[in-house]
């Protein structure tokens, strides 16, 4: 799961992406509305974490501007501001979450995983795909019962094609979900991992469409 934070406190910002990416979160931080809104625009992010205080711009108007927008990306508000009417007028606002520090960080990456399930439709942190099964909260995989040995990049990647089964994953979308700004990757770095995912998988389950990205497959052929 890719994160932006949106935290002006320095060393709350920097504390929540270490705690994040220890959770297994791609966890990128901002300090300020503009650079935020810039980078929604711009990028695919399954989640967004966001102050309401903000320097020059508050949080609640940015909220409201991708809302207004057509934004989807799930939204929990991090917050010191406790009064109800606070929490009323966030949740109006289209946060899809409310949260008051301090917090507990556990909570705050189990709320998030629930976010993100409710936006693909799903009940339960375990995906099934026919013999192959995913648990989200774990970070785990097992394949017909048999867990499956998988680096924290791999299971990242596998993830996200599971969690769009059937469906095109652009290579695009595919790369900057699974590594954050900052993170120095070889160039071939996604299809290391996707050979390596074929290899424990079977070559037939993830399928290449050139030059746009990857699929999985949920019924692989006989």
């Amino acid at each position: 799961m890719r994160v932006l934070i949106v935290e002006d406190d320095r060393l709350l910002g920097a504390g929540l992406e270490v705690g994040l990416r220890q959770e297994g979160c791609i966890a990128d931080w901002l300090q300020d509305a503009e650079a935020a809104a810039h980078a929604l625009r711009s990028e695919h992010f399954d989640a967004l974490i966001l102050d309401l205080g903000l320097p020059g711009r508050d949080g609640l108007s940015l909220l409201r501007e991708l809302r207004s927008e057509g934004r989807q990306t799930p939204v929990l508000i991090l917050t010191a501001r406790d009064a109800l009417e606070d929490r009323v007028a966030g949740l109006d606002a289209g946060a899809d979450d409310y949260m008051v520090k301090p917090f507990d960080l556990p909570e705050l990456a189990a709320r998030l995983r629930a976010l993100s399930r409710r936006t693909h439709g799903q009940r339960t942190p375990k995906i099934q795909v026919d013999d192959l099964a995913v648990d989200t909260v774990q970070r785990r995989a097992a394949l017909a019962g048999r867990q499956m040995p998988l680096s924290r990049k791999e299971y990242d990647v596998l993830e996200v094609l599971v969690g769009n089964v059937d469906q095109i994953v652009p290579r695009a979308r595919l790369y900057s979900i699974v590594y954050g700004w900052g993170e120095e990757t070889e160039s071939n770095a996604l299809e290391v991992h996707v050979h390596n995912l074929r290899r424990k998988l079977g070559k037939e389950r993830i399928l290449t469409v050139r030059g746009v990205g990857y699929q999985l497959v949920s019924k692989p052929p006989e």
